[in-house]
């Protein structure tokens, strides 16, 4: 469907060669202040033509705000965003109507509908995220003013080039054994620091988007590299979410990392996500990847976080940070040995203008899905305990069912 979101609520709208791409927001908490500059700011971010590492497609993503503000602030009716598609150009689809794309959604989408769009990805494109964008900057917003949550997206790999904290030699024990317990840390200390200090300018401050300027440049050739031969190259992002309150989260079937990886696994090209230590965490033993209880300024934290802030599917408190991959953007423009829609065997050489790595813009779009879950979960769980609070005390639990209140905590 094109809603995300229980009590925050997102559609979007909109195809890649349509009038206008955009969104409509609903259960935007009301008297937040709100302008088209606040969402602008990230809408320029993952707008196309920023360098020479995206598509060329010149397209200024202008928002523009239809509904539920007034005055500069939220009514709590829903908001409706429009940013309309201004450099079009359908004619460079023309070879799509004999040709299903290779890995692209023009076959699955026939199938599915019967019809597709005739240029372009159509609901496919990364035009569609536009919508999404829009949405998570008005859910930063809030989760920003009245819980200090910061969210920040960067990218961690293009093609085989890793910053160096997520690139580590297989784990072997002295003798050559593999099967050894003896492992590195599935997160180290050194990229622990830089999820608790890393910001958007410093992210920002390389056309990458990736915050080590070695590991930056080599990202670079290696994107100009694809650029140049016509081809693509793919790449994960790492985002970490910081002052998150302890306690979100659905049992069972919508834990807060369930959340997530909808939300993520639902951004076009995508293939991939891990939370916490990810894949790296089943190679170590439970002893040695379990987070262990420490008091930490006054309450309870974990002192290493490998489980990536989550555990038993709610939020612990501790910064949440997980991975995605995204893959080689489908539409290249070499000659590529395929079918037609009839079967019939040909070569398709695709036309138009197309990103040879799509990591760089996506960060702002992997930023705006964590936020809407965030404010999705928030708002619930406020909902739950707005109506326990509405109940009278309860005295006759045991101890142990019930969290210690701060007061007796001193008492003791």
């Amino acid at each position: 469907m094109s809603t995300f979101g229980s009590l925050f609520r997102v559609t979007t709208y909109g195809e890649s060669h349509c009038a206008s791409v955009g969104a409509i927001i609903d259960g935007c908490p009301p008297g937040l202040e709100l302008s088209a500059a606040d969402v602008q700011v990230q809408l320029s971010r993952r707008r196309p033509g920023q360098s020479n590492l995206t598509t060329p497609r010149d397209e200024k993503d202008l928002v523009h705000i239809q509904s539920g503000i007034e005055h500069g602030v939220t009514l709590g009716t829903p908001i409706g965003l429009l940013v309309k598609n201004e450099d079009q150009r359908p004619k460079d689809y023309s070879e799509t109507d004999l040709y299903p794309r290779p890995s692209h959604a023009d076959y699955t989408y026939l199938t599915k509908y019967g019809i597709k769009a005739s240029s372009g990805g159509g609901r496919s494109s990364a035009r569609e995220t536009i919508g999404r964008v829009a949405a998570g900057a008005i859910a930063e917003r809030y989760l920003k003013q009245v819980y200090g949550i910061e969210i920040v997206a960067f990218v961690s790999s293009v093609g085989k080039i890793h910053l160096p904290a997520h690139v580590a030699p297989p784990s072997v024990a002295p003798n050559g054994d593999q099967d050894s317990d003896e492992a590195e840390d599935a997160v180290t200390p050194e990229f622990r620091r830089l999820l608790t200090t890393i910001t958007r300018e410093e992210v920002d401050k390389h056309p990458t988007r990736c915050p080590h300027l070695e590991t930056a440049e080599r990202m670079t050739q290696r994107i100009i590299r694809a650029k140049e031969a016509n081809d693509s190259i793919g790449g994960t992002v790492t985002c970490v979410i910081r002052n998150v309150p302890a306690g979100l989260g659905e049992p069972v079937f919508d834990k807060f990392e369930a959340k997530l990886a909808h939300a993520m696994l639902s951004i076009p090209a995508t293939k991939a996500f891990e939370v916490g230590s990810g894949f790296k965490g089943t190679e170590v033993p439970g002893s040695k990847h379990n987070d262990p209880f420490v008091l930490k300024d006054g309450k309870l934290g974990t002192s290493t976080n490998w489980s990536g802030g989550i555990q038993g599917g709610i939020t612990n408190g501790e910064d949440i940070y997980f991975r995605i991959g995204f893959k080689s953007p489908a539409t290249i423009s070499q000659p590529q040995h395929t079918a037609q829609y009839d079967g019939t065997p040909g070569t398709l050489a695709a036309r138009g203008r197309h990103d040879p790595c799509v990591v760089p813009r996506a960060v702002p779009i992997v930023e705006a899905m964590a936020a809407i879950v965030v404010m999705d979960q928030l708002l619930i769980q406020n909902a739950r305990k707005t109506a326990a609070s509405l109940l009278p005390p309860i005295t006759t639990l045991p101890p142990t069912m019930v969290m210690p209140s701060k007061e007796k905590e001193a008492s003791e």
